[in-house]
């Protein structure tokens, strides 16, 4: 009787096991050979199958994701081929085998067709990809994308995968990112709270995409029917487009101060040589080139010799490209301006032939093709600030090195025997002759001094501009034109006029464009000097 009983309990214990077995398990897994049909099939079939994928992407596996990523993929390059009942995926386009879907044996994939999207079936599979991405992408770079083609059709995105995508995300960056497009989209949201408490979060982060998302929500029923959705729409966009207003103009102010800060560097070097020798130096952008150049070369030999420390390229390059143009600058002045001082007209003709030579002798040597330069981490990208305003480090690092030039600069002019050499020969050369002051080697070293400031120059530009032998040519006439507005031979008039000249090109150029910004204020300088032809900083002189 015992033995009939425990008999009987193990039986049904067995068919309980078997009926309730198959339920284990949320959800089934993606059947991928199964989808590979459907997507072989004609337009209904390919419908319904990306139709069913999108709605249950926000519970689907990140593995089956990963996997249905793969096949769209595939059939978006032509590389998914259809053989009657299975599919083959091809690890190229045009491939004569691939691996079938679902048993990932090698096939032959001759008589095989690729399937046919039309434009509704095609921007279903793009949702769709860009979804799988989104949520199974292995990099962040890839991830980024497929929040790309997510955000381009949204209406069709479940707000679970997004939910989902954000709550995985690893990278800070782009998990913000994910939570302001969840917000966008829940502003189409059918609860009307939940679209108030959406104006409200798209609006704490204002951007002009978020002026042009919330503008759009002026068309929409709600907008005339309800009166607190209309008030709250309203004050957001005047609460964005006021932050963006303000973003666009601390963004116009930086790029002003880092182009300012180049622009002094490149006036600095000009500003001594003009009042202290004379000369009109137009090779002076020409030395703004070998310090580039001179740079590049610091960047291939780090790149041959010592590759682990490429990022620190840049900050050796700083101490070459001032050598490297100090020494140009001291050959040309011995060997050639020497003999033509008091010759203006002629050092004029000779700097201009010293600054075509050295154009021609780069293109010679380098070509005429813009230099390629790997960017450091300490100079590329940025951190945004405010609304769409970015602090970008190269810019940052343009600014920040023109500090330290002028630092320097004032500190050799003002605490060092060359500087006061430098000061009292601008000052009264003959006199300072009298006193035993060697004037031409304090030329000589005050015109190496003045080049190696345009070298720097030079470094400064190489993250942010175009590094080709012509390059000098950009900066020569804003450089004397800082020269004659800030005074001639003085540094602090030089830093003064490069801020005014820089910030007033960069503020009018978005207005009326670059030629006639340089029109603009080429005419108030010409006006300016009018009234004072010393320039803002006269420089005392005896006689």
């Amino acid at each position: 009787m015992a033995e009939g009983v425990k008999a009987w309990i193990w039986g049904a214990f067995l068919l309980i096991a078997g009926l309730v077995q198959p339920t284990f398990g949320a959800t089934p897994g993606l059947d991928r050979a199964g989808f590979a049909v459907s997507l072989c099939g004609d337009g209904a079939a390919q419908t319904r199958a990306l139709d069913a994928l999108i709605r249950s992407s926000g519970e689907e596996a990140v593995d089956d994701l990963a996997a249905a990523g793969v096949l769209l993929r595939g059939l978006l390059e032509r590389r998914l081929v259809c053989l009657g009942d299975t599919a083959v995926l091809l690890d190229k386009a045009g491939a004569s085998a691939g691996r079938e879907v679902g048993s990932g044996a090698v096939r032959s994939a001759e008589g095989g067709r690729s399937p046919v999207l039309g434009l509704r079936q095609r921007a279903l599979t793009e949702t769709a990809l860009g979804i799988a991405t989104l949520v199974a992408g292995e990099t962040v770079e890839l991830r980024s994308r497929g929040l790309a083609a997510v955000e381009r059709r949204m209406a069709g995105v479940p707000d679970a995968v997004l939910l989902r995508a954000q709550t995985n995300e690893r990278d800070a960056g782009l998990k913000a990112v994910i939570g302001i497009a969840a917000q966008g989209a829940a502003l189409s949201s059918p609860d009307p709270a939940r679209r108030l408490a959406a104006i409200r979060a798209v609006a704490d982060a204002p951007s002009g995409a978020v002026v042009s998302r919330l503008s759009a929500l002026k068309s929409d029923p709600a907008y005339g029917a309800d009166p607190t959705f209309r008030a709250a729409l309203d004050a957001g966009i005047v609460r964005v487009e006021r932050a963006v207003w303000i973003g666009n103009g601390l963004a116009l102010l930086y790029n002003g101060l880092s182009f300012a800060s180049i622009l002094f560097m490149a006036a600095a070097g000009l500003a001594i040589i003009f009042g202290l020798m004379g000369v009109i130096n137009l090779a002076q952008g020409e030395f703004i080139m070998v310090g580039a150049y001179a740079a590049y070369g610091v960047q291939e030999a780090f790149r041959r010799f010592a590759p682990g420390f490429l990022d620190l390229y840049l900050l050796a390059a700083i101490p070459v490209a001032f050598l490297a143009a100090a020494l140009v600058g001291i050959l040309i002045e011995a060997l050639i301006l020497r003999h033509l001082y008091r010759r203006p007209l002629m050092s004029l003709l000779a700097t201009w032939a010293v600054s075509l030579f050295l154009i021609n002798l780069v293109r010679v040597i380098f070509g005429s093709q813009n230099l390629q330069f790997a960017m450091p981490t300490y100079v590329s990208g940025g951190v945004p600030l405010y609304a769409d305003f970015i602090v970008t480090w190269n810019r940052l690092f343009a600014i920040a090195f023109a500090a330290a030039t002028l630092a320097l600069t004032l500190l050799i002019l003002k605490r060092t025997p060359l500087g006061l050499d430098i000061r009292a020969v601008t000052q009264n050369r003959d006199m300072a002759a009298c006193l035993g002051i060697r004037t031409r080697r304090v030329d000589r070293l005050a015109f190496g001094f003045g080049s190696g400031l345009a070298g720097l120059a030079g470094v400064a530009l190489c993250p942010i501009y175009s590094v080709n032998p012509g390059m000098g040519a950009t900066f020569i006439v804003d450089s004397f034109m800082v020269v004659v507005l800030g005074g001639v031979g003085t540094v602090i008039g030089t830093l003064v006029a490069a801020l005014g000249i820089g910030g007033a090109n960069v503020l009018i150029e978005p207005f009326y464009g670059a030629v006639a910004a340089k029109v603009i204020v080429l005419a108030g300088i010409i006006l300016f000097l009018q009234r004072r032809p010393e320039g803002l900083f006269a420089v005392r002189r005896r006689r």
